[in-house]
């Protein structure tokens, strides 16, 4: 017995967070239908120019305005930044420096240093357990 697979399809919303762009931004048809996974894979590969632009331009949602910015999405929060932000206005505050995105850029270069360390240390207690140093 064959069972037919169904098209597996995601809320608008959830295709835009894959894609990386601001579900509001978005065309009416995008935002109002469902996207089977492979529309999502066809965007993905030959985006329309309408998401190439959000893409370029923007508006951008808060994790990639985050990224763009080297800072948390908890520090864009501290800032007061809950909206999104075009890439023009993204490379206004990198040239600006605020006070506030250099003490997030500092605190986010030492959550990935410690998170470098840990996994440094993790790699070396899985070492040590293969070769059976279990300090017996």
């Amino acid at each position: 017995m064959t069972q037919h697979q169904s098209t597996q399809t995601m809320k608008p919303a959830t295709a835009a967070k894959k894609l990386g762009v601001y579900l509001e931004a978005t065309p009416a048809e995008f935002r109002e239908g469902v996207v089977s996974r492979a529309e999502l894979n066809a965007l993905q590969a030959d985006p329309p120019q309408w998401l190439r632009d959000l893409r370029r331009d923007g508006p951008h949602p808060r994790p990639v305005v985050a990224a763009k910015l080297g800072v948390s999405i908890s520090g864009l929060a501290r800032a007061g930044l809950t909206e999104p932000l075009t890439t023009e206005q993204i490379e206004a505050l990198k040239e600006e420096r605020p006070e506030w995105l250099e003490r997030e850029r500092a605190t986010q270069a030492e959550v990935r240093k410690e998170a470098a360390r840990l996994k440094q240390r993790d790699r070396e207690n899985a070492e040590s357990a293969e070769n059976g140093e279990n300090g017996d």
